[in-house]
Parts: C-alpha cells; sequence; structure tokens
C-alpha cells in the first residue's frame, strides 16, 4: 500500500474513483510478493504492480468492470497454455489469485482515516479482508497496537482474525487463511527501513536520492551546519545537526535500521560506530581505505567494542564494484544494504 498511497491520494484529491487489486494468494514462485498492489482510475490512471507485466493489463479491464459496479472480484490466473496463446497466464509457471476492489466502498471508507494514520506515524497494521464466503469485502483494520477498527461482519471471525494478523505481524508476511466462515486475507504493512547516513557529505547526497526510490525512510546526521542543509538535501526524511553518537543514542535502532558511516572524520565515525555495532541494527557500514581497516577495528576495541561486534562491520562499506563517482558508490553502498535486508550475504562478491 506505502508504494501506491501517494497516486491514491492525489487521485482521490481530484474526485477520480479508485480501484487497487492485490495478490492475495499465490502457488508457487512470483516476481512480486503477496501484498503487491496496482491501483488504477476510469481515466488510464496506474501506479504499482501485481507482476512482471503478465496480468497487469487484463486486470486492469477487470477493475474497471469493478469500479462500474461497486462489487469486488476474486480473479485466478494459471499458467499460460501454449496451445491457447490468446488466454491470459503467468510465464512463471505458477498460480495467482488477484483481489479487485473500489476504495470507494463503505468498508474502505470505514478504515482508510485510520489506515492513512498509521502509515504516517509509521506504525505497524494489518488490513484484514473477507475474499470469498460470507461478507466478501468487508475489513477490519488491526494495528500492533491499539484498537481494531472496521469488523468482518462476524464477532467470532473478527477475534481469530485480530490474533492471527497479529502474528503475521510480527512475521512481517502478509497471507490468505481459511476460517468457517470466511476466507480472508491479511495485508501486513510494515514501518519502511531506515537508512541512517552518518554525514552530510558528498556520497550521501546520491544515497539519500537512490535510498527513497528504493523505500527507505532517509536520515542524515552530521554536526557541521554548513554541511547538513536542506539546499543539500531536499529529500532527506530527516535532517539532524548534532553529534551522531549523541543522536543515534535516542534512535531505537532495531533490525529495520541500516547506519552508513560516510563523513571520513574519526571524531565524528567512530563514536557512532561503537554505539551502532552493539544496536540491534541490522546492517552498520564505514567509508574508507581498505588499508586503514585493522586500524580502525583496533581504535574500535579500545573503545570497547566486542570481536562480535566487529565482526558485524562492513568495511569499506559497499560492494566491491569498482565505484569511482558519487552516484556509482551510493548505488555500491544501497546494493550491499539490500543483499543485508534480504539476508543475502553470504552470495556477496569476495572483497
Amino acid at each position: 500500500m506505502r508504494d501506491v498511497i501517494h497516486e491514491i491520494n492525489s487521485w482521490r484529491g481530484q474526485g477520480k474513483p479508485v480501484a487497487i487489486a492485490a495478490n492475495v494468494r499465490r502457488d508457487g514462485t512470483s516476481m512480486r510478493p503477496l501484498g503487491s498492489k496496482m491501483a488504477v482510475t476510469d481515466s488510464l490512471d496506474i501506479a504499482g504492480s501485481l507482476t512482471g507485466g503478465c496480468i497487469e493489463n487484463a486486470v486492469y479491464e477487470e477493475a474497471q468492470s469493478v469500479l462500474k459496479s461497486g462489487i469486488p472480484k476474486l480473479l485466478r490466473y494459471g499458467v499460460v497454455n501454449e496451445e491457447r496463446p490468446w488466454e491470459i497466464g503467468l510465464i512463471c509457471g505458477s498460480s495467482l489469485e488477484v483481489f479487485v476492489e473500489s476504495l470507494d466502498s463503505p468498508q474502505w471508507r470505514a478504515i482508510y482515516p485510520a489506515l492513512q494514520a498509521c502509515l504516517a506515524e509509521r506504525r505497524p497494521v494489518a488490513v484484514a479482508t473477507i475474499i470469498a464466503g460470507s461478507g466478501v469485502g468487508n475489513k477490519a483494520l488491526i494495528p500492533m497496537e491499539g484498537e481494531r477498527v472496521g469488523s468482518l461482519g462476524h464477532a467470532a471471525l473478527d477475534a481469530e482474525v485480530a490474533a492471527w494478523a497479529k502474528n503475521q505481524l510480527r512475521a512481517g508476511e502478509s497471507g490468505s487463511r481459511e476460517f468457517e466462515a470466511a476466507s480472508v486475507f491479511v495485508d501486513v504493512l510494515l514501518p519502511p527501513p531506515h537508512l541512517i547516513m552518518i554525514g552530510a557529505v558528498h556520497i550521501a547526497i546520491p544515497l539519500v536520492e537512490l535510498a527513497r526510490t528504493l523505500g527507505f525512510y532517509t536520515i542524515v546526521i552530521d554536526p557541521r551546519e554548513a554541511l547538513a542543509t536542506r539546499e543539500r538535501f531536499p529529500r532527506a526524511d530527516e535532517l539532524i545537526t548534532d553529534w551522531p553518537a549523541a543522536a543515534l543514542e535516542t534512535m531505537s535502532l532495531d533490525d529495520s535500521s541500516y547506519v552508513a558511516v560516510l563523513s571520513h572524520d574519526e571524531k565524528i565515525d567512530n563514536p557512532a560506530l561503537k554505539i551502532a555495532l552493539s544496536s540491534r541494527a541490522r546492517y552498520v557500514g564505514v567509508l574508507g581505505a581498505k588499508k586503514n581497516v585493522d586500524k580502525r577495528l583496533n581504535v574500535l576495541r579500545e573503545m570497547g567494542a566486542t570481536e562480535k561486534e566487529l565482526q558485524r562491520l562492513r568495511a569499506p562499506i559497499g560492494l566491491p564494484l569498482g565505484a569511482v563517482s558519487p552516484e556509482e558508490i551510493a548505488l555500491a553502498i544501497l546494493a550491499e544494504i539490500i543483499a543485508a535486508r534480504h539476508e543475502r550475504m553470504e552470495t556477496l562478491l569476495p572483497r
């Protein structure tokens, strides 16, 4: 939902009717995960995608029907049949179910303000929808903390789904499940990952831009006010002109946090590294020459860093792509961070 919410709100502000399609069940592999969405209007506006392009046009046409009738649809797509190439199908060999509904439905209107608030405040939330059975289209918004908004239409089902949805939130996975009364899809919406950049240096400028494109919430920290300016970082979500170590102490770094230490100034970098390495941050990397890594590790040891913590440090930061320009270096850094995010660090190129 996060990747299409901007377009949805823009279209709704223009008075356009909006339909949203979501991957709710699949058998086999797919380029896009469960919960992937495509939003459309009745005037050729499209945002998001459901696959690599196999079914989007067909779903768009189905969405026009939903916008006219107001009745949601559960669509099923299977493997391409080579003997009937005119049929819509998936070339990846899997099958997929897509739920299409109008955002102007009473069920959506009941939960949409609360959903927007959760997304704006970066709070974990799940949206449960009946996709088959009794009460198709009924919805409940289930935050990790706080009260449910809306109802699936059955008190017992609300209770069962709320418990399951919170387990899905903890696991970070959307999914479908059959209950006695209905088939329910739970769409898990987690806060975006945070990329915290220590040092408002030249490399950080394209790094912010690329990270934003990839859905990261970006924070730049540098006590040097001449560098940490809105003119240089107009798209950073937060710009903090404080000593990074002090700023990091106030943050709750967890496994959705990624720290890139870039200032190339030891009095700024090393105290921040010490805090980041002892935190739950999923990734910590530091800019610098390979020949100076051992020296930095010794300094961090003297500051009290443990060997286990030091093993987490990616130094020099980024994949060894031979990057030269700030933009290339930013790409190498983000590539390594993406590998860490998806637990593929063991597949990285040797340094």
